[in-house]
């Protein structure tokens, strides 16, 4: 598959909606999270896209590549622990939260694909 830029990445388009949703939900978190969870959780779901986009451009070395892709899975990883403690102090029901760790659930599955055939997205220099 021919791919113009980061922005065609189907993963690249769903971890940047899910940063956007993230961020129009933590807008009703009690202000005392404000710097705490809210920063947080609004960081590392802003990461996971950033490295994607990253990687991309690092793309014509595929060690890179894999390093900025292992990134935004870690990053990943790190919003759905934000996402528990959101639901565990009753800021998000039990719904949003399914609804969320599904969603990465498919982001991390595509991030592993590229991790599997980095040579799909990679043009290594010799």
């Amino acid at each position: 598959m021919q791919y113009n830029g980061y922005r065609d990445l189907k993963v690249y388009k769903l971890a940047y909606k899910l940063a956007m949703d993230i961020f129009e939900i933590t807008k009703t978190f009690p202000k005392e999270e404000k710097y705490s969870l809210v920063d947080q959780i609004r960081r590392s779901s802003r990461s996971v896209p950033a490295n994607i986009a990253e990687a991309w451009r690092r793309r014509i070395y595929t060690k890179m590549f894999i390093t900025r892709i292992i990134d935004a899975f870690s990053e990943a990883g790190e919003t759905e622990v934000w996402l528990d403690f959101s639901k565990d102090s009753d800021y998000i029901n039990d719904e949003k939260h399914s609804k969320f760790i599904c969603k990465y659930t498919e982001v991390n599955k595509m991030l592993q694909g590229m991790l599997k055939k980095p040579e799909s997205f990679c043009r290594d220099r010799k």
